[in-house]
């Protein structure tokens, strides 16, 4: 006798891309993510909290506004929506430690739900490309993020100068230090405020190295240098431009990537990279800065 066949699962239905559609689900996401940021883990005494699950709840509403319910890409990120803890193990009487894994599970929310919003960055992008039939580059900069990333070393006082030059021309500087900590170590902090369109390295002379037996040099510090390989890989070298000041080793295995030196006219040369990289830039904002 034959087998009945299962019935058909029903086909999950991505929502109708448009450009309304798409900017809204960016800003909804960028909601849970401050609601994520902002709630207080020391007040959890259990696993599982009445905030807790409605934060729950809020984001899978989200995900699955923004990219349809049981869709390949909502699976992708409905690990956000995991934020309650229940151990496996209880020890006698001593209490479980509730604080530290919900930590983790908040942090791991944010990074997907910054991911989720580079996946709509993305499709805002593919969907002005398609509407428009062209590939000019004001429907690309407006796509873009104006979020750029400035990796710093100890001159405080480049650091300050470019940040201050990039935010007159139109772009928002996210410096690391001045973003909450929440218990994250630095690359954690990077990656959940890398989702940037661009990157300025900051390649000063604050430490010294060599080869072993060799006479020490100045050089930028190696988490600079960490973070501009992080950078290289997340956005492309075409996003990434490094400004040095003074005479200090450059790394040599990162070829193609601009090097700009901060003695010459370098706002002018940074203004050049970020509109070869699609932006739109006011250079009488840039000559005037």
């Amino acid at each position: 006798m034959a087998r009945a066949k299962p019935p058909a699962m029903p086909t999950a239905v991505k929502p109708q891309p448009s450009r309304q559609n798409i900017e809204r689900g960016i800003d909804r996401l960028q909601d849970r993510i401050s609601e994520l940021e902002a709630f207080e883990v020391n007040t959890v005494r259990r696993g599982n909290t009445p905030e807790l699950e409605g934060l729950e709840i809020a984001i899978k509403d989200t995900l699955a506004r923004c990219f349809g319910e049981n869709t390949s890409t909502y699976n992708h990120f409905q690990g956000a929506a995991q934020l309650t803890y229940y151990p496996r193990f209880w020890a006698g009487d001593v209490s479980p430690d509730y604080i530290g894994p919900i930590e983790k599970h908040i942090k791991t929310a944010i990074a997907l739900l910054n991911q989720a919003q580079r996946t709509l960055r993305e499709d805002l992008a593919d969907f002005e490309l398609e509407s428009d039939g062209t590939t000019s580059t004001l429907a690309v900069s407006e796509a873009l993020s104006r979020r750029v990333f400035v990796v710093h070393g100890h001159d405080d006082g480049s650091r300050e100068m470019v940040a201050r030059f990039l935010e007159r021309i139109g772009f928002e500087a996210v410096i690391l230090h001045e973003q909450a900590n929440q218990g994250r170590t630095v690359i954690e902090k990077v990656e959940a405020y890398g989702d940037v369109g661009f990157a300025v390295v900051l390649l000063t002379p604050d430490d010294e190295g060599c080869v072993r037996g060799g006479t020490p040099g100045p050089r930028a510090r190696q988490n600079v240098i960490l973070e501009l390989g992080y950078f290289i890989g997340r956005l492309g070298r075409g996003k990434v431009c490094a400004l040095k000041r003074g005479t200090l080793e450059i790394p040599t295995d990162y070829a193609g990537v601009v090097y700009e030196s901060m003695e010459g006219n370098w706002k002018q040369a940074l203004g050049r990279e970020l509109q070869e990289a699609g932006y739109d830039i006011d250079w009488n904002k840039v000559m005037k800065s």
